[in-house]
């Protein structure tokens, strides 16, 4: 009994031994070719950017090349199609950003559902937007921007990269929230509303600090706050809206996604190198220079933060009734 005893708990260990070889040797060999990760944008913007960078990153850390290919169009949702039905093999990954969790509420006829399609990797950053106005507003702080939009109703111009962009959004929650009418206008990117802005043709902006940040610096824009939680480092004397608007927050977010079914010690792996990569000082400054804070964390906890942008953003859209264009 004794005999057959030991020789059963032989072959049970060898047995699962067996089982696990192929997932453990998965992972060991991932990755063995080169990989891409998918921008729903155009080349040179923020999201863009951001890609880049984690592309560099996982090349170093990964050993073969995450090359970055540009799916532009329909806010992001061509890039998104094409990873949703990519093979789940962590070869093709999604530059995650904030129109993603907005599409959801603001394209009713998508061919993917966003949060049960796309697997959270990791998050890499938290970004800010910046209240910019034309220096000839007659405005230098959030309380003298609300008291002059109740003004003038309807009279101040702001502008977007379009309407259901970040941009848009969070200035429909700004307006919500501080009780002022503004009107709107879309524009087909951020770079040509900044110009408008600069020429008098806008009054306010809530845009990328990246788009901006040059222009703040040189006097040809006023900052007024930005519209996250805290301050940030690039502008360490500017106060927050939620200074002045309790309760406001508007954040954006950068960060890496998968097909659903990706194997999850594949997921887990590309999670472990980016939190590492994310230590490295020159990634860091990078990330801080574009105005993110940097985060990271598991897979579930960027789980979590595309489903509550997604759910408090679906809320902004119908109250203000946006439409996609």
């Amino acid at each position: 009994m004794t005999f057959h005893r030991r020789a059963f708990m032989h072959l049970a260990a060898g047995a699962a031994a067996l089982s696990s070889a192929p997932r453990a040797s998965r992972a060991d060999t991932y990755p063995s070719r080169p990989a891409r990760i998918v921008v729903g944008f155009t080349a040179g913007g923020a999201t863009d950017i951001q890609a880049r960078l984690m592309g560099e990153l996982l090349t170093e850390r990964l050993g073969q090349q995450f090359v970055v290919e540009n799916k532009p169009g329909a806010s992001g949702n061509i890039g998104t199609e094409t990873v949703a039905k990519a093979p789940a093999d962590g070869y093709t990954l999604l530059q995650v950003v904030t129109p993603h969790a907005i599409n959801a509420a603001l394209y009713s006829n998508l061919s993917f559902d966003f949060l049960r399609d796309i697997a959270p990797v990791s998050q890499i950053a938290r970004l800010a937007y910046v209240v910019v106005v034309n220096p000839s507003v007659p405005v230098a702080s959030i309380p003298e921007l609300i008291a002059h939009a109740k003004a003038n109703p309807g009279k101040i111009n702001y502008g977007s990269a379009g309407q259901g962009t970040p941009q848009n959004i969070a200035c429909e929650l700004f307006k919500m929230m501080a009780k002022v009418d503004m009107l709107h206008v879309p524009y087909r990117g951020g770079a040509p509303a900044v110009n408008d802005l600069m020429s008098g043709h806008l009054q306010v902006i809530f845009a990328p600090v990246s788009e901006v940040i040059q222009y703040v610096r040189a006097g040809k824009l006023r900052a007024l706050a930005v519209t996250t939680a805290s301050r940030l480092d690039v502008f360490p004397d500017l106060p927050t809206i939620g200074d002045f608007v309790p309760g406001y927050e508007a954040s954006g977010f950068g960060g890496v996604g998968a097909p659903k079914n990706t194997p999850a010690e594949i997921v887990d792996r590309l999670n472990k190198e980016i939190n590492a990569g994310l230590a490295d000082a020159r990634i860091r400054s990078r990330i801080v220079e574009l105005g993110g804070t940097v985060t990271g964390g598991s897979p579930a906890d960027f789980g979590k933060v595309l489903a509550e942008a997604t759910e408090k953003w679906g809320k902004v859209i119908k109250f203000a009734g946006i439409k996609a264009d």
